[in-house]
């Protein structure tokens, strides 16, 4: 237990002075990306609109955007990271260590995690030159987020287990993860939709992080926060099964 322990911390500190020695390519870009977003969609666009969901624009906004950086940078993190490791050969240090798979499952994720919630943390600071902010259920909101960055870094390291260039890291985030974002609710709510549209966002599973966490900071969600938090905890369940018997079965690990 020792040892693993050990291992665990070993890898985790690798991830975080990994992400804190290239903070210009890790933390700053999503800043820059998030200010902008606060500038064009929060000020200029959010007088316009007015008030959503019993708040100003700015402050409605601002959890899915938070949101929308954690479920990147997780995801990025992960699948970055791991896939290198494959990429130069030593993931087999690893698979002929003691370190059990668990272990470096765990470490892993516990990186992406990091940087996922220290993205959060300044995105919610520079939030705070813009409008102000109170959180309504403290509780929710760490649930809420911390298992929306345990899911995506799980889902960053099984896409980094089935890459077999750095071509194949960007499919998913461009193809998959960028539209579900844009279409969860981040810039409106659903009550502003037709009954079909709604009913075909509720598909999506994002709407329901962004909504859970919404109602964590506002104290308003447009879906069941209980069902949002069930569902969170499943799919991490599910996707840590998935991401163990990948890394397990070794067989998509070596680049050939």
């Amino acid at each position: 237990m020792n040892n693993q322990l050990t291992a665990f911390n070993t890898l985790l500190f690798k991830e975080i002075k990994r992400i804190l020695r290239i903070w210009p390519q890790t933390l700053l870009p999503p800043v820059i990306t998030m200010t902008l977003y606060f500038v064009i969609f929060g000020q200029m666009i959010g007088s316009r609109v007015g008030e959503m969901g019993g708040v100003s624009y700015m402050q409605f906004i601002v959890p899915g955007l938070i949101m929308m950086s954690v479920i990147t940078n997780s995801y990025s993190n992960v699948v970055s990271s791991f896939f290198s490791t494959k990429f130069h050969g030593s993931i087999d240090e690893f698979l002929v260590s003691p370190i059990s798979k668990h272990t470096i499952l765990l470490g892993y994720v516990a990186g992406g995690v990091f940087r996922g919630l220290a993205i959060a943390l300044i995105v919610s600071m520079v939030a705070l030159f813009f409008t102000q902010l109170s959180i309504s259920h403290f509780g929710i909101m760490v649930l809420t987020i911390f298992g929306t960055s345990v899911l995506f870094s799980l889902g960053g390291f099984i896409n980094a287990i089935f890459a077999r260039s750095f071509d194949d890291i960007s499919i998913v985030p461009s193809f998959i993860l960028t539209p579900l974002t844009y279409l969860g609710g981040v810039f409106y709510s659903l009550e502003n939709l037709s009954p079909f549209w709604q009913n075909l966002s509720l598909l999506n599973p994002i709407v329901y992080m962004v909504n859970a966490f919404r109602y964590g900071i506002l104290g308003h969600s447009d879906v069941n926060v209980g069902y949002s938090l069930l569902a969170i905890l499943i799919f991490c369940v599910i996707f840590y099964g998935v991401a163990y018997q990948l890394l397990k079965d070794g067989r998509r690990i070596r680049i050939s």
